[in-house]
């Protein structure tokens, strides 16, 4: 029996804790078969970002459509997609329908609060992007960003295009994580006790990625957020004793 196949669209991460990397550890640990489209190179690790290079949009699609061509990909994730020219093109392959069951992790904001796009790159994500995702996680920050709602609930509720929403609470505080989803009707909890620990470097990336991997492998969505989120705390909860980098340490992608 051959793998599922699915495909990531995202940066690099040179420390290896988000980004590509971390999505196709994500999908290995899920008996997926990994492949990758490279949006942007960092120079980064645990500390912070040293430096930044976008790849051309149009390689970006080259890399993708060489994916398409030659491999059956049953389910695409992206993650930080670094230019409005990237995000159009990968758009316009959504629109086309070559992207298929597509997870939007909008990577708008920094840890530090910092926006990380141009207004006109967060614009290419509401209105030529969201519309054709199945689901969209942002974090809190992104989804008030999206949404110009202050609360996870009403943000959850008010971002326009895709499917199904995710609106990640893993930076808020209190003894547990709450992710809220909203299918166009109801708001379901995603609640697991929280964690005391540095190590969640790229723990956004491991969640979307692992939506992705569950759904390549023919799940439904709402199952496949479940699964999701208790992937990513398992994860974090056999990392939190590592000690790996001097700042913000990666999570266990293997930890069974």
């Amino acid at each position: 029996m051959n793998p599922p196949v699915a495909l990531t669209i995202a940066g690099s991460d040179s420390g290896g804790g988000a980004g590509v990397q971390v999505d196709l550890k994500t999908f290995a640990a899920h008996g997926v078969f990994g492949t990758s489209a490279i949006t942007v190179l960092t120079a980064q690790n645990t500390v912070g970002v040293r430096g930044v290079l976008p790849t051309p949009a149009e390689f970006v699609v080259a890399q993708i459509e060489a994916v398409l061509d030659d491999l059956p990909v049953a389910a695409v994730k992206t993650g930080f997609l670094g230019t409005a020219a990237t995000i159009a093109a990968v758009a316009e392959l959504a629109a086309a329908g070559r992207l298929p069951n597509l997870v939007v992790d909008p990577v708008l904001v920094s840890s530090t609060g910092a926006r990380l796009l141009t207004p006109d790159a967060e614009d290419a994500y509401r209105t030529a992007l969201l519309p054709h995702a199945l689901l969209a996680t942002p974090n809190l920050r992104e989804a008030q960003l999206l949404s110009g709602r202050p609360s996870q609930r009403d943000a959850a509720m008010a971002i326009a295009g895709p499917r199904y929403v995710v609106v990640k609470g893993g930076g808020a505080v209190g003894p547990d994580a709450v992710d809220l989803l909203w299918d166009g009707m109801t708001i379901v909890e995603l609640r697991a006790p929280r964690t005391q620990t540095a190590n969640t470097h790229g723990s956004g990336c491991t969640f979307a990625a692992a939506v992705t991997a569950h759904l390549a492998k023919g799940e439904a969505l709402p199952a496949a957020v479940q699964a999701a989120k208790v992937y990513v705390t398992r994860a974090v909860q056999r990392a939190a004793a590592w000690r790996l980098g001097a700042g913000h340490g990666p999570l266990n992608h293997f930890a069974g």
